[in-house]
């Protein structure tokens, strides 16, 4: 029995890791189960990055929800095998584990995920999301029974993450594998992470948004003064690219694009943090910035 977990204590706590390849709504999720955009959204893969510790606290339990980058195949870039190393680190730290696929059907990536999950040894919950996707509901089952061939998990649970349907009852059934113990957070703690990440993580939010294709993934940003002055906030950032083509796109014609992006992630961060926002962004070229260990220990990556 761990020093933690205590016979005479009703409470239950712990660590639930959200895992699932990139791009089943693990972020979506993670918000709805805390009730606060904690981890940034976006329609594109890999948009998590960074391992964002979420808290959901009742009078009955605590979960501190590890929510990690999307499984995949690591590439040759330093960021990739960085990224495939936090979420296989949260599997290690967890209590439980919550798989998350999509309703459209088992992938091999998903039975990768299935794979490093299983072997963990942790109580594996299957989350079928996006089931309002799904032509029938009588389809539901037919994919429950596939799911229990695949693996003996200890439950599989149905929701519509970005409705919040079903995400009580994933909270319940999450709830019961945790350990009899104490919090670990006080009750109106939603993260660990500094209102400095936080921040970073909006603007980035936005550039994921309104950069197409590829370009998303060879940016990053970084808060270089984020100071309260009287009523307001005053933020400085950059947005860094790899080359001086994708400077140019980020600026845009006459810095077109770059305007819209700090308009939209200001009027993001005045919702954040409840107060008047100066926002200033800058872009700059870092060459190979995702290939440079230096680079990724500079910008958060790892933490």
């Amino acid at each position: 029995m761990s020093n933690r977990e205590k016979p005479e204590c009703d409470f239950r706590a712990g660590t639930v890791a959200i895992v699932g390849r990139p791009n089943v709504g693990k972020s979506t999720l993670v918000n709805a189960l805390v009730g606060f955009r904690l981890s940034i959204v976006a329609p594109k893969p890999q948009t998590t990055r960074h391992r964002i510790l979420g808290v959901r606290t009742t009078d009955k339990h605590q979960l501190v929800l590890l929510d990690t980058p999307g499984l995949h195949e690591a590439g040759g870039r330093a960021i990739n095998r960085l990224l495939n190393r936090t979420a296989r680190g949260a599997l290690e730290e967890a209590d439980v584990i919550a798989l998350v696929i999509e309703s459209g059907g088992w992938r091999e990536a998903d039975q990768a995920v299935l794979k490093l999950a299983a072997a963990s040894g942790r109580p594996l919950v299957l989350v079928l999301n996006k089931i309002d996707r799904l032509p029938r509901k009588d389809d539901l089952l037919p994919l429950f029974e596939e799911m229990a061939k695949r693996h003996a998990f200890s439950a599989m649970v149905p929701v519509v993450a970005n409705k919040g349907d079903g995400v009580d009852a994933l909270a319940n059934t999450l709830a019961g594998l945790l350990p009899n113990a104490e919090p670990l957070f006080a009750a109106d703690e939603l993260t660990d992470r500094s209102e400095r990440f936080l921040v970073t993580e909006r603007i980035r939010e936005q550039l994921v948004r309104q950069l197409h294709q590829e370009l998303p993934y060879a940016t990053t940003v970084e808060v270089e003064r984020f100071k309260r002055e009287g009523h307001r906030y005053r933020i400085d950032a950059v947005i860094w690219v790899e080359r001086d083509s994708q400077k140019a796109i980020v600026i845009g014609d006459g810095g077109a694009r770059i305007k819209e992006i700090g308009t939209k992630a200001r009027r993001d961060l005045i919702d954040l943090l409840g107060s008047p926002v100066h926002l200033n962004l800058w872009c700059k070229v870092r060459d190979d910035w995702s290939d440079d260990a230096e680079a990724l220990k500079r910008f958060g990556y790892g933490e």
